[in-house]
């Protein structure tokens, strides 16, 4: 057995964690991955039923796109792309996204996480609408329960009070709607129908209330991940969107989850009849093997990012890191690797069993509000103590399971490769854990 004091906690701040339960303690230290499995530096074997963070869509050990990694960082390991400089792997992955995206979708401007594309999608949204003469359109619309990132703008524009408080930020010019959660959302008698027809009506007097013409964007998932996988009716984002396109308000489509698979097509998008004028990704983008991210637009901005840029001398606007040579071949390879091997075909077939298996623990009256889409699913935990979440998920943890509690909801997204005998594997785990958690609390 290894000597941990040599791993305590306490140099690190670990991002979203109770900072006093971890402080002075030995951290948790994942040391190797294969499939869709960790190991961790006592050997250890965890069932990784949340991709890492929803990103290791392809799992672990993927040699290939080490191996293009490595060809990369011995040709080029960087080059910028300020002031029109480009590389051949960004070229190449630039119009590998043109070519998967919905058919409007024409540029790219490239990032390196969820938070920097969204915050990114904000300022291209505020200079499009500059461009037209139309600068005061500023306001951004988004979800309660929604999440766009953790940055000081990313942060806000989600619908977390928690993210709010931490920062001790009030930006103005951010409205909340309600979140399209049938299952908590709808009034009772309401059919899903009025339930969709409702939240329409009530965007619409939103917008007119505030004024169309102050009115920037509207930035949504189109499956809400940690807001705990609240998956809309079908036909709510057809209603949104024509509201949207009468009163001149773009659409910003997050897809840092959604994107590459997760829900059974390459974007959410396709799979809830989105049709964004911007597209965020990142996550699936290269698998997690190279942080990277993308801002995908259509003609119209770009051409009013080229007028703006004409009038004030550049866009004015990128990081160190975008575009870099490394994370492009990276995720060229993730890309052919989910077309070559058929990923979205088999996130469809396997779909089925996960979904399944999902509504089979059900049946316990602890369990309720089931919901899956794809390859994401979630339940609540029918119980008064607000913490039987991170218990439950801890207890999964001892039996060899990685998932996600979000409150008293738990989140399951395994990597986009897992088999229907590890699907059976994951629940069979679940299903101990469950059992073990009822005992504790009964």
């Amino acid at each position: 057995m290894r000597n941990k004091k040599k791993l305590e906690a306490r140099p690190q701040i670990h991002p979203f964690t109770d900072l006093h339960l971890v402080s002075g303690s030995n951290p948790l230290v994942i040391e190797k991955g294969e499939g869709i499995y960790l190991f961790d530096s006592l050997g250890a074997k965890y069932l990784d039923a949340m991709s890492g963070l929803w990103c290791a869509t392809l799992g672990y050990s993927q040699q290939r796109i080490t191996e293009a990694a490595q060809r990369q960082l011995s040709i080029l390991p960087f080059s910028h792309t300020f002031r029109g400089r480009s590389t051949p792997p960004i070229n190449q992955l630039a119009q590998k996204l043109i070519d998967l995206s919905p058919a409007q979708l024409t540029s790219v401007f490239f990032a390196c996480s969820g938070s920097e594309a969204n915050e990114s999608a904000i300022k291209i949204a505020w200079s499009f609408h500059r461009s037209n003469e139309e600068s005061s359109r500023k306001k951004i619309i988004a979800h309660q329960k929604s999440y766009h990132g953790s940055a000081i703008y990313s942060a806000q524009i989600s619908g977390s009070p928690m993210m709010h408080e931490h920062q001790n930020a009030e930006i103005p010019d951010i409205i909340f709607v309600t979140e399209p959660d049938v299952h908590k959302q709808r009034l009772q008698k309401e059919t899903t129908e009025d339930f969709v027809e409702r939240l329409a009506t009530n965007l619409e007097d939103l917008i007119l209330r505030e004024g169309p013409e102050t009115i920037a964007a509207f930035i949504a998932e189109p499956v809400m991940g940690v807001g705990g996988v609240i998956i809309p009716p079908k036909n709510y984002f057809e209603k949104v969107q024509k509201i949207l396109s009468k009163y001149g308000v773009l659409l910003i489509a997050d897809e840092v989850i959604c994107g590459f698979g997760r829900t059974g097509n390459m974007f959410g998008s396709e799979t809830f009849g989105m049709s964004p004028d911007i597209m965020t990704v990142a996550k699936g983008l290269s698998a997690a093997y190279f942080p990277i991210s993308a801002v995908l637009t259509n003609k119209k901005i770009y051409e009013s990012l080229i007028n703006l840029s004409q009038k004030i001398g550049l866009f004015s606007h990128g990081f160190t890191n975008s575009g870099h040579p490394v994370g492009a071949a990276v995720a060229l390879e993730a890309l052919k690797i989910i077309e070559e091997d058929c990923i979205i075909d088999h996130v469809r077939d396997v779909s089925q069993d996960f979904r399944a298996q999902l509504f089979k623990i059900s049946a316990d009256p602890i369990i309720a509000d089931v919901r899956s889409i794809g390859l994401m699913g979630a339940f609540d935990l029918n119980v008064l103590d607000k913490d039987s979440g991170n218990k439950l998920m801890h207890c999964a943890q001892k039996h060899s399971l990685f998932i996600r509690a979000i409150g008293n909801t738990i989140v399951l997204a395994p990597p986009l490769i897992i088999s229907r005998q590890e699907i059976n594997l994951l629940f069979e785990r679940l299903s101990v854990a469950i059992k073990k958690w009822k005992n504790r609390i009964n």
